[in-house]
């Protein structure tokens, strides 16, 4: 069954790891992420962004096919459906359709807007006993047409967001979507240390995981962060396998096009990929 984030968030701060995060696009990305996160006895996060959850038909589809994956797969390691940069809307549907956990995005807003509309969403989540993830701060670069500037999070609206009873905040540190531009000046410690010391217990998210050094995301992990999101690596590794699969001629088979075989070999891409994340992440065993 699907869980609330909150418990293996908690325990991840407290533990000083993280659990991973990795959006879903399809079915073969699910079924990838859920075995590897079976296979290691590691807690998992399938990010839906809204995007994603249109092309996929909707929530709905999205909370049966995982519900279905679940029981089908007999995965019993904790498992969280997570609505990624959901606006306020996004956010009643998902919990309409059954997600587990939600994420609302108002770091475009001003801090007032955030603050209400936040605080509504606590109150329908705390009713439901959902998980809720806020955002101060937006993080760079676009992803799924979300589109942020990389602010710095101001750590006092850190503090007013997460007051609130928000389950985890997730706070620009000049963490970026995507690649990471070759003049990137990396994460900013000090907004983390000041953000980490006003919010006390609270989970710290890290968005935009793909391309950070292993030793910053260990620092990061060090200072509060208890889940990063990784969307763009899965991606990537998922296009190449899939492209090199082609570019060997080995689709036709001499009987026609199978998508079973074609999506194969990325689906395998992403598990050596979410393997690799969740073993620096070090939720490996943590279920």
């Amino acid at each position: 069954m699907l869980v609330s984030a909150k418990e293996m968030l908690q325990k991840a701060k407290a533990g000083k790891y993280a659990v991973g995060q990795f959006n879903i696009n399809n079915l073969e990305w699910t079924k990838a992420i859920l075995a590897t996160a079976q296979e290691l006895n590691s807690p998992v996060i399938l990010g839906v962004s809204e995007g994603a959850g249109k092309y996929m038909t909707g929530y709905k589809t999205v909370v049966g096919m995982v519900k279905g994956m679940l029981e089908e797969m007999n995965i019993t390691v904790p498992v969280a459906l997570h609505l990624d940069h959901g606006s306020y809307e996004g956010c009643l549907k998902c919990v309409e359709a059954g997600f587990s956990s939600i994420m609302f995005d108002g770091s475009h807003y001003p801090i007032e807007e955030n603050i209400a509309k936040t605080t509504e969403l606590v109150k329908i989540c705390e009713e439901k006993g959902l998980s809720l993830e806020a955002e101060v701060g937006s993080i760079g670069g676009e992803e799924d047409g979300v589109v942020g500037a990389g602010e710095v999070a101001d750590p006092k609206e850190c503090k007013s967001i997460a007051d609130l009873g928000v389950t985890m905040l997730a706070a620009g540190i000049g963490n970026i979507h995507g690649k990471y531009p070759a003049n990137w000046k990396g994460l900013s410690f000090e907004t983390l240390e000041e953000i980490s010391k006003l919010t006390g217990d609270m989970p710290l998210v890290l968005h935009g995981g793909t391309g950070i050094p292993e030793d910053m995301i260990k620092k990061a992990i060090s200072l509060g962060v208890a889940k990063i999101n990784v969307n763009t690596e899965c991606q990537l590794s998922f296009a190449q396998a899939t492209r090199e699969y082609i570019e060997a001629g080995k689709d036709q088979q001499g009987k026609g096009f199978d998508p079973r075989k074609l999506l194969a070999p990325g689906a395998e891409a992403i598990k050596q990929t979410v393997k690799e994340k969740m073993e620096l992440f070090g939720s490996v065993n943590k279920a």
